[in-house]
């Protein structure tokens, strides 16, 4: 409250509003007020092998009519995690509220948004969604040591990241499709990630602010005690490794 003006922060809901003082009572006004939407973009496929076509689409909840859609590609920020690109093109949006990436090569992030109205009402920005690639790109490469995609909890692994850049950062996303960085469940240490015990299953790669590396679906177990299934599955796992040296 300011003298006699009270300005709302984003708590503020629906409900009747009124003035009021010791002695007198203003009229009341019922104000709606909405929350700003937030799109859930989806891509399919998530996969990709080199050349395949994207769609993305972004959804708006409730729906309804009258929005424009625009789309940004998710930029490495190495000092967060992402700024937003504007797709070519997309500087006045599109009525559709899909759109199809064409020749998708490498590993990638990307975001929605949309807007409607007069004035301009704006949505929050979507969640990033990535479209992963196991393919080879000279550029940036990810590696696992142990080389094998199924691990333990008890194990250390380094994910290395090589190519055209000084800086990396190792990338995950969870079964719940959270976004992490190796300081979550690691430590890095130049381009190699060393996990420890709090890593769990997702899809890793290496990133840099120009460079993406092809990504790995990674199954880490959980190692809480250890059952007869359990040391049998990671004995297999080690006489599987130890063959292929």
């Amino acid at each position: 409250m300011t003298g006699s003006t009270c300005n709302t922060n984003t708590r503020a809901s629906s409900g009747v509003y009124w003035c009021e003082s010791e002695t007198q009572s203003s009229n009341a006004a019922n104000i709606t007020i909405h929350s700003v939407p937030h799109p859930v973009l989806t891509v399919s496929p998530s996969w990709t092998s080199p050349g395949d076509s994207v769609t993305l689409t972004c959804s708006v909840g409730p729906p309804s009519a009258g929005w424009r859609f625009f789309w940004y590609k998710a930029v490495p920020d190495m000092s967060d995690y992402y700024t937003y690109e504007l797709l070519a093109g997309g500087t006045t949006g599109t009525e559709q509220d899909s759109y199809i990436l064409h020749g998708q090569t490498h590993t990638a992030g990307y975001v929605c948004r949309a807007r409607r109205g007069d004035p301009v009402f704006y949505t929050l920005y979507s969640d990033v969604k990535f479209v992963w690639s196991g393919g080879v790109n000279p550029a940036a490469s990810f590696t696992v040591s142990p080389h094998r995609l199924q691990h333990f909890s008890i194990e250390s692994l380094s994910l290395i990241c090589e190519g055209n850049s000084a800086e990396w950062r190792v990338m995950k996303v969870d079964e719940d499709g959270d976004v992490s960085t190796c300081s979550d469940w690691g430590e890095m240490t130049g381009s190699t990630c060393n996990t420890n015990t709090t890593a769990s299953s997702g899809v890793y790669w290496c990133e840099s602010e120009t460079q993406s590396s092809n990504a790995a679906n990674i199954t880490i177990h959980k190692f809480n005690r250890v059952t007869a299934a359990g040391m049998k599955l990671f004995l297999n796992l080690l006489v599987r490794e130890r063959s292929t040296l």
